[in-house]
């Protein structure tokens, strides 16, 4: 099989020749940059310029000879910008190794640690020295909301002012034409199944804009001004539909929706509050979905938790979800495989990230990862990738253990 036909073979539950491979295929099956260096040393591949797509998680972008090693099936859309030298400036990560930021993100270092700034200077997140990610310091909404102008406030907070690419190049008046040039080369260039980065947030948007305790708060104690944000955010995100899918809907695989709606422990929410607020939301914007591109299949990275919401993602539309946290309180394998695998494919799943990846010896990685295999890969309905990011301290021969048990497997 080609690696888009393993994929899609997958989605669609029919078992193919071996388990799909997602590696950086989005924001959330990517590798830490201070790995990533250590990786490549590892295998004696030849030094490359290392950069940092993804400042905030500091995620590298995985070279050609990487993805070819280690048999990977997809790539992200953002991979068809941004080549060009002019839009990266060099920055250094926290152990001091040089590495490039793309060219429109504000940090800045002060004593302490580095800021991240929007682009009217407001400081929006902070990394302090010794340091590995960036955390979230300002929240637009955290005193008073602003409905009427949601869009204008969304350069005011992290997770939504920091932009991969594309990123700003395909802002204004000739953007969707440059967007549906880049996707239109990718296609042509690639046979790997391309992942759309869309979004479409509706509790995390929430949380970015009023912080995570006052949007709880909001939906507990004010349900009527909740509805109305959400309604405003959903008219938002399906006007960005509309637009991003007439560009690159003939040209992607899968359209990628982001809202984390579990913890370590469960559910972030009810699922008679899931029901309320957000199952009718993400059904509207999965069924037009549907309709602009009929073959687009539709992923959500959800981390945590999430078993009990399970049916009402199945129910609202949903294909796929990643990235299957497994050590999370109802997330057993098996039991997950058993209740909804004919239902959804689980995207993920594949290396416990947070015990084993990091922790373990390179033979324990590969026992874990193959015993996951076996409950996983039956009927199809699985894409590998471990549970999110890979994480800067995991040892390079762990991460090539990892790979290493799916081609023996």
């Amino acid at each position: 099989m080609t690696p888009r036909e393993r994929v899609l073979a997958a989605l669609d539950h029919r078992e193919p020749d071996r388990p799909p491979v997602d590696l950086s295929g989005h924001r959330s099956s990517g590798i830490a940059a201070l790995a990533y260096v250590r990786l490549r040393r590892h295998l004696g591949l030849p030094e490359r310029p290392l950069r940092v797509y993804d400042p905030v998680q500091q995620l590298a972008i995985v070279d050609e000879d990487v993805l070819d090693l280690f048999r990977v099936d997809t790539i992200e859309l953002g991979r068809a910008f941004a080549r060009e030298d002019s839009y990266w400036q060099d920055w250094v990560l926290p152990d001091g190794t040089p590495c490039q930021i793309p060219a429109w993100v504000n940090l800045q270092h002060e004593p302490g640690g580095w800021v991240l700034r929007s682009a009217s200077g407001r400081e929006l997140a902070r990394m302090p020295d010794g340091v590995l990610y960036f955390e979230q310091t300002y929240w637009p909404f955290a005193e008073v909301d602003d409905l009427e102008h949601l869009p204008d406030h969304l350069g005011e907070s992290m997770w939504t002012a920091v932009m991969t690419p594309p990123g700003p190049l395909v802002d204004g008046p000739n953007g969707l034409a440059r967007l549906h040039e880049g996707a239109q080369r990718l296609r042509a260039e690639t046979d790997r199944a391309i992942i759309g980065l869309f979004g479409g947030n509706l509790l995390e948007l929430g949380q970015f804009l009023y912080r995570n305790d006052n949007f709880y708060l909001l939906l507990a104690g004010n349900p009527r001004r909740a509805h109305a944000f959400l309604d405003r955010a959903v008219e938002m995100h399906l006007a960005n539909l509309e637009s991003f899918l007439s560009a690159v809907g003939p040209y992607i695989d899968l359209i990628l929706f982001g809202d984390d709606l579990g913890m370590q422990s469960g559910p972030q929410i009810s699922p008679k509050m899931y029901r309320e607020f957000f199952f009718p939301r993400q059904r509207l914007m999965w069924q037009r979905v549907r309709e602009l591109a009929p073959g687009v299949r539709i992923m959500l990275h959800c981390c945590g938790g999430v078993r009990e919401l399970l049916p009402g993602l199945i129910e609202a539309g949903l294909d796929a979800i990643n990235p299957v946290q497994i050590t999370c309180r109802g997330m057993d394998p098996a039991g997950l495989k058993r209740d909804f695998g004919a239902d959804l494919t689980f995207w993920g799943g594949g290396c416990n990230t947070q015990e084993i990846l990091c922790r373990a010896t390179p033979g324990q990685v590969r026992d874990h990862v193959r015993r996951l295999a076996e409950i996983w890969q039956p009927r199809g309905g699985w894409v590998f990738q471990q549970v999110h990011n890979i994480l800067a301290d995991a040892p390079p021969g762990n991460i090539v253990a990892m790979y290493d048990a799916l081609s023996t497997n």
